[in-house]
């Protein structure tokens, strides 16, 4: 085997031409992906009456107070929207607080047992029902 000092470290020697062109092409064509963090968001969602939705027998609906996780609202929603259709429940609007930094931003008072359930949102990435309020006409 000989060395060939005459290439850059790293280059093989067995491809020269239009291949290491490709190759070399394919490396700068792809640039990693850098990875968005998750962060909790603040949700409410109404939701409205369906069969076997749980919910208590004369009510008209509920709001659910949740916290999801995602890289951005929009995904949080999305996530959190397809978790409740699948426990059986009917989704009709959802109300987004921000993130726990956008709600101190804005006065909110948050406790500790609130930040432990976004902390588990985080952790868990998924969606936290924290509390459920039935409507009544």
């Amino acid at each position: 085997m000989t060395e060939d000092s005459d290439l850059p470290e790293g280059e093989d020697p067995d491809l020269d031409g239009p291949e290491a062109d490709a190759q070399e092409g394919e490396a700068r064509a792809k640039p990693a992906k850098a990875k968005r963090p998750q962060k909790v968001f603040t949700l409410v969602v109404e939701v409205g009456r369906k069969p076997g939705d749980g919910l208590p027998d004369k009510s008209t609906g509920a709001a659910l107070m949740c916290y999801a996780s995602g890289v951005d609202e929009e995904e949080a929603v999305r996530e959190t929207v397809a978790i409740l259709k699948q426990a059986d429940l009917a989704p009709l609007d959802v109300s987004g607080y921000g993130t726990l930094e956008d709600r101190i931003k804005a006065g909110d008072e948050i406790d500790g047992e609130e930040r432990a359930l976004m902390q588990r949102a985080l952790d868990e990435n998924s969606v936290v029902v924290a509390q459920m309020t039935p409507f009544f006409d």
